[in-house]
């Protein structure tokens, strides 16, 4: 922790991360009070959930797409605090440790749903965060199936086009 972590994005990966950008953006999220940021976006995340200043930060990301809910975490900086869903999309060159890395910070800022797109191996793992402030992992999404967001009823991506050649 304490570090910023960069993900690039695989090249074969970028048409369609700019489709299903626009759909989420604009079709599905234009009915919540939310916003879907897309990287470069500075999170910063304080060392306890319920902290929401500066000083407090230990650690910042730049997650691929986030949305967050609530207004008063924006500022000129960035985000600060927790997003209340956040979708990494993992590259063959990220290591075991980076994961491992983001799936702590993650869950341990309190960011309600987080998605892992492994891109190489066209799967989708979604973790959700229980009432104890734990991951719940579901089965791995592959390209045949159909995610459905637990924070976000009624937004569904269907893998095959996301993974599409």
């Amino acid at each position: 922790m304490g570090s910023s972590m960069i993900l690039k994005h695989p090249i074969d990966f970028i048409r369609t991360y700019r489709v299903d950008y626009f759909y989420l953006s604009v079709i599905f999220f234009k009915n919540f009070p939310c916003k879907l940021y897309a990287a470069p976006l500075d999170v910063r995340l304080p060392s306890r959930k319920d902290k929401t200043k500066d000083e407090e930060v230990i650690t910042v990301v730049q997650p691929d797409l986030c949305v967050i809910c609530d207004p008063k975490k924006l500022d000129e900086k960035g985000c600060i605090g927790a997003p209340d869903l956040v979708i990494e999309i993992i590259s063959p060159g990220n290591s075991k440790k980076e994961m491992k890395q983001k799936f702590d910070v993650y869950q341990e800022s309190g960011v309600k749903e987080y998605w892992m797109v492994l891109s190489s191996e066209k799967s989708v793992i979604v973790y959700t965060l229980n009432d104890a402030g734990i991951y719940i992992g579901n089965k791995p999404y592959t390209e045949d199936d159909c995610i459905q967001s637990i924070q976000f009823p009624g937004l569904s991506i269907y893998l095959s086009a996301i993974f599409a050649e």
